[in-house]
């Protein structure tokens, strides 16, 4: 029939312009993306676990996820803590006894952009006990191996407690850097160097907090090499100023890039330790600055150095030296 045909080449023209249209803004969108100069969203954290660490807290872990600037970790729907890309670990407090939590975790990257969500995990916190100091006993009996260049396995014998062991804190050097929970006695430990010595103990938690005394150590070496180079802050700059009749070096550096915030350092001056320093509140990931007194006399030369205590519990390589001398500049 003519009308029939008729109305079938409309259809037919009407596609073919709805076809040219889409083209056109798919194009023009690909554009805009690339004069952004927007490259991918960040990805979903992977490894996510969630550990009751007493009844009003919970240890929430996950894996580094490359480019993630922020880090920021959800209890339900509510974002509930904002964690720095050089982390990978965090405490969420403030929590409801005998009470099951679920958690998730997304990445932000320079840009401000955030990734998906990772899976959820699920952590119940155990019941408050009122007026409970005892604390748990020592855990025994701590073994372990080197599982690689840069992870251990650790294992040990469970503690005791009056009304329960809720978690397990790993230690090393004693700066705490796992957590698992109390029906668990054995982790694997990540984030470590080649050719390292480390020294690890274990500590049991109760329900109200209440840290037993630690273990006996277990020392373990990881296999291969490390100079030590990657760990070394760079960019070391030294100066001097005097004050109150004194002469002060100046020091300004940039930190090492770790799984972790570097809070605490150690100088050298002269080849001997002389000074530590540890940054209180929001320790800084650009450059860092620190002075220390140096005497009273001009025209002395020192040489200076320092090096970096890492989140694993050990301390890095010394940055490269520098030679000053009070009362020059």
């Amino acid at each position: 029939m003519p009308g029939a045909s008729v109305s079938a080449a409309a259809l037919r023209r009407r596609a073919a312009l709805l076809c040219a249209a889409a083209a056109l803004a798919a194009s023009c969108g690909r554009g805009a993306a690339e004069d952004a100069g927007e490259g991918p969203l960040p990805g979903a954290p992977t490894g996510v676990t969630a550990e009751a660490g007493s009844a009003h807290s919970v240890h929430v872990m996950w894996n580094a996820i490359p480019g993630a600037e922020t880090y920021e970790v959800y209890r339900g729907r509510t974002k509930v803590k904002d964690v720095p890309g050089s982390e990978r670990m965090v405490d969420v407090t403030r929590l409801r006894p005998s009470t099951e939590y679920v958690f998730t975790v997304r990445a932000r990257d320079g840009e401000g952009r955030l990734g998906p969500r990772s899976r959820a995990v699920r952590a119940t916190t155990p019941a408050v006990v009122a007026a409970d100091g005892t604390a748990p006993t020592r855990p025994g009996d701590l073994r372990g191996r080197a599982a690689g260049s840069r992870a251990v396995q650790l294992s040990w014998s469970a503690a005791t407690d009056n009304r329960g062991v809720v978690s397990y804190d790993i230690q090393q050097g004693g700066t705490k850097i796992h957590s698992v929970g109390g029906n668990q006695t054995a982790t694997v430990v990540t984030g470590l160097r080649p050719g390292t010595r480390y020294t690890f103990t274990v500590r049991a938690r109760d329900a109200a907090g209440n840290l037993s005394p630690a273990g006996a150590a277990v020392r373990i070496t990881t296999p291969g090499r490390d100079d030590g180079r990657s760990t070394a802050p760079t960019g070391l700059r030294a100066g001097t100023h005097r004050a109150d009749g004194a002469y002060h070096i100046d020091l300004s550096w940039v930190p090492p890039r770790t799984d972790g915030v570097v809070t605490e350092y150690q100088v050298q001056l002269d080849g001997r330790p002389a000074t530590s320093l540890v940054f209180g509140g929001e320790a800084p990931r650009g450059r860092a600055e620190y002075s220390f007194y140096a005497g009273e006399k001009a025209g002395v030369t020192h040489r200076v150095r320092l090096r970096a205590k890492l989140p694993d519990g050990t301390w890095g390589g010394f940055s490269a030296e520098r030679t000053v001398t009070t009362g020059e500049g």
